[in-house]
């Protein structure tokens, strides 16, 4: 299987603009820029790509665990905050923060458990080399 994405550049890395675009559609010719990746202009950026790539994946493995242990999942909410240090420029870490209730029959040390799995073995995860840490909120 193959997934692509497509992404064009025209001008100076300041002054210049780009679009991106992927195989399904969901974006098509996206702008982005310098503003959008490093101030506040209207668009998206590859951090914030890589974030939302992330927090999907990791969402989607943790249903997946769950299912597989025997619970059903139902409201699971992540948010993934990606740390760009500027200096270096370089992705230094990221931290997936999820949100979970009403599983019937987990309890918080088994959430957990499933949790950490699913951190470490999501797809996204294990092609980024940075440090990526969890915070697991289980509101039975």
């Amino acid at each position: 299987m193959k997934r692509t994405a497509k992404a064009h550049w025209n001008g100076t890395l300041q002054a210049g603009q780009g679009k991106i675009s992927t195989q399904s559609t969901v974006l098509n010719d996206t702008q982005y820029s310098f503003k959008t990746r490093f101030a506040d202009g209207v668009g998206t950026n590859p951090e914030e790509l890589i974030a939302a790539a992330h927090a999907g994946c990791f969402t989607m493995a943790v249903g997946a665990a769950l299912t597989q242990a025997g619970f059903t999942p139902n409201d699971l909410d992540t948010e993934a905050i990606l740390d760009l240090d500027m200096a270096a420029l370089s992705i230094t870490g990221i931290h997936l923060e999820l949100k979970a209730s009403a599983i019937d029959g987990v309890d918080n040390e088994t959430f957990q458990k499933i949790a950490e799995g699913a951190k470490a073995n999501c797809i996204i995860s294990k092609a980024l080399n940075v440090p990526i840490t969890l915070t697991a909120t289980y509101a039975g």
